[in-house]
Order: C-alpha cells, then sequence, then structure tokens
C-alpha cells in the first residue's frame, strides 16, 4: 500500500447533517408516517438527485407541481424553506477534519452530491468548509456520484494520485464506484469508526 497524501470527505452524512425530516416533521406535526409517506412517494430521494446534478430547483419543482398539483404548498416548501433541513455538523467527523489540517502531511479535499443553488447556504454556515483545499459540487459540474466522472473530474482538477487517495463517504455505492478508478475508500458509519479505520491506512491523527 502507498503512502497516503489525500483524504477525500463526502459532505452531507459525513460532516454536514442534512435531513428533509427536519422539515417537514414540522410541517406534517411530528406525523412520521406522513413525513416518510411524503419524501418516498411526493419530493422522493430520487427528484432531489437531479437538482444534485445540475437541475434547476424552480425547474424540478414546477415538474412536481404539474404531476401532483394538490400538493403543490408542501412541494414548494421542500427548497423555499430548505435551510431548516441543515441539522448542523457532525461534531465527532469535524474534529478529525481539524486534526488532519493540523498535519501538513495530508491534502484535504471534498467531493459532494449537492445542489448549486444551496450549496452557498452550507459554505457561508459551515467555516470548517474552508479547511478544504478544494470542494467539488455535483451541480457545478452537472454529473453526480456514483457517476465515473464526477470522480475523474476531482483526480484531474487537483492532480490527485488515487493510489494515495482515501474517500469516505456514507454510501457504499459511492465508494464501489471510487474504486473502479482506484481510490480506495471508508464507508463512513460514526466518526470513532472513521478514526479507528483511517489507522487501516496509516492515518494517525
Amino acid at each position: 500500500m502507498k503512502a497516503i497524501d489525500t483524504i477525500i470527505f463526502d459532505l452531507g452524512g459525513v460532516l454536514i447533517d442534512w435531513n428533509p425530516k427536519y422539515l417537514y416533521r414540522d410541517v406534517f406535526e411530528g406525523d412520521e408516517k406522513k413525513v416518510d409517506w411524503f419524501l418516498n412517494t411526493i419530493c422522493t430521494y430520487e427528484w432531489n438527485m437531479e437538482h444534485d446534478a445540475g437541475r434547476p430547483l424552480q425547474e424540478g419543482t414546477e415538474l412536481l407541481v404539474r404531476n401532483f398539483p394538490e400538493y403543490e404548498s408542501w412541494i414548494r416548501l421542500y427548497y423555499d424553506q430548505w435551510p431548516k433541513m441543515l441539522g448542523g455538523p457532525i461534531t465527532g467527523t469535524v474534529d478529525i477534519l481539524k486534526r488532519l489540517k493540523q498535519r501538513e502531511n495530508y491534502k484535504l479535499f471534498a467531493l459532494t452530491n449537492w445542489s448549486n443553488e444551496t450549496f452557498p447556504i452550507a459554505k457561508e454556515r459551515y467555516d470548517f468548509l474552508n479547511d478544504f483545499e478544494g470542494i467539488v459540487v455535483s451541480g457545478d459540474e452537472k454529473t453526480r456520484k456514483p457517476y465515473p466522472k464526477i470522480y475523474e473530474i476531482i483526480l484531474d482538477r487537483y492532480k490527485i494520485s488515487p493510489e494515495k487517495a482515501v474517500f469516505i463517504d456514507d454510501s457504499h455505492d459511492n465508494i464501489i464506484a471510487a474504486a473502479k478508478l482506484g481510490i480506495q475508500g471508508i464507508h463512513f458509519k460514526n466518526a470513532g469508526q472513521l478514526q479507528q479505520e483511517l489507522k487501516t491506512f496509516n492515518v494517525n491523527i
């Protein structure tokens, strides 16, 4: 194994707690079944992922309103009140990032599936995003994980040697896709597990 010199972090679910349920629990007054129904049937994960891949938020919203006009007010809340979906930083992982930042032998990057229209909100809210040498946002690139193109973009843009990089993501599919390009991965579950797995790459913090 070659020595690791680059660590690439996913953001949502790894460093930032984002969940649309935080908004819709308020909308539906704590009715968890209704929240799950709405997010599994109307404003679905797949619909949101299209915006992560660059579809304009207004275009996606209007498409959904046309398909489900009876739920228009709830649909429009998704992006009108999007900041309410941000639950805050995942402090244990942020602490790991901060400690890595103090070590001069690692380059730190982020690779995130995120709409380029909402990412500026997170950039303004979370100072630790300034700790990265570069951030690749899917919405800017018009592609997303787990498609190979976005991994190729970060490797090429920042001259990263894949065999010297480790990628941290809470999606196993994204880890598998990175591995196909030679990037070693850690399937993130919690900060304690991440710290232990980084040690297996001889990354001690």
